[in-house]
């Protein structure tokens, strides 16, 4: 007889939770960190790094990539975009010994997918109006994906479902001179 019908309950979700039930692999206490020589978090992304500018990726540092990690993937998108969220960058299959994605370059083997701008690759912030955000996530993943360059966002996404080991975030802010 059960004594305690909530306390069976907590223990039981504690039991499944801690034995990894629930779709897919949990996430580590890894604090993996994404980080950029060229703007801190929440502040400025240079203009050398968008439509204003060169239009090149900025370098990216990683660090502390979980054990386990078999690849790395990266979205660079903009939530602010008036006709919703702008995709500005995807990289898949990122080698995960990977510490710096360098100015205007993409690791060796990694896949870069379809961009909002209809075509593969690195296109930088080019706000119509205003300050908009531009998140970089950054994911830990526990397989490699097998998807072609045509892939977009939701398939990127669908791919990973279950994969995630950890991810990191930098987020970085651009308004256009006028």
């Amino acid at each position: 007889m059960i004594r305690n019908p909530r306390l069976f309950l907590v223990l039981i979700l504690l039991v499944l939770l801690m034995s990894g039930c629930g779709g897919g692999p949990l996430l580590t206490d890894t604090k993996m960190q994404l980080t950029s020589p060229a703007f801190a978090h929440n502040a400025n992304i240079p203009a050398q790094y968008t439509c204003d500018g060169y239009d090149v990726n900025p370098t990216l540092d990683i660090a502390d990539v979980p054990d386990g990690t078999q690849s790395l993937a990266l979205i660079m998108d903009d939530p602010d975009a008036p006709r919703g969220t702008w995709v500005h960058w995807l990289v898949w299959n990122i080698d995960p010994s990977t510490t710096k994605l360098a100015e205007n370059t993409v690791p060796a083997k990694a896949v870069e997918g379809m961009t909002s701008f209809g075509k593969p690759g690195y296109g930088g912030p080019c706000p119509p109006s205003g300050t908009h955000r531009y998140f970089f996530k950054l994911y830990a993943l526990d397989t490699t994906l097998d998807l072609h360059f045509s892939a977009d966002k939701a398939a990127l996404e669908a791919a990973m479902n279950g994969h995630v080991l950890t991810q990191a975030e930098l987020i970085g802010l651009y308004a256009r001179a006028r």
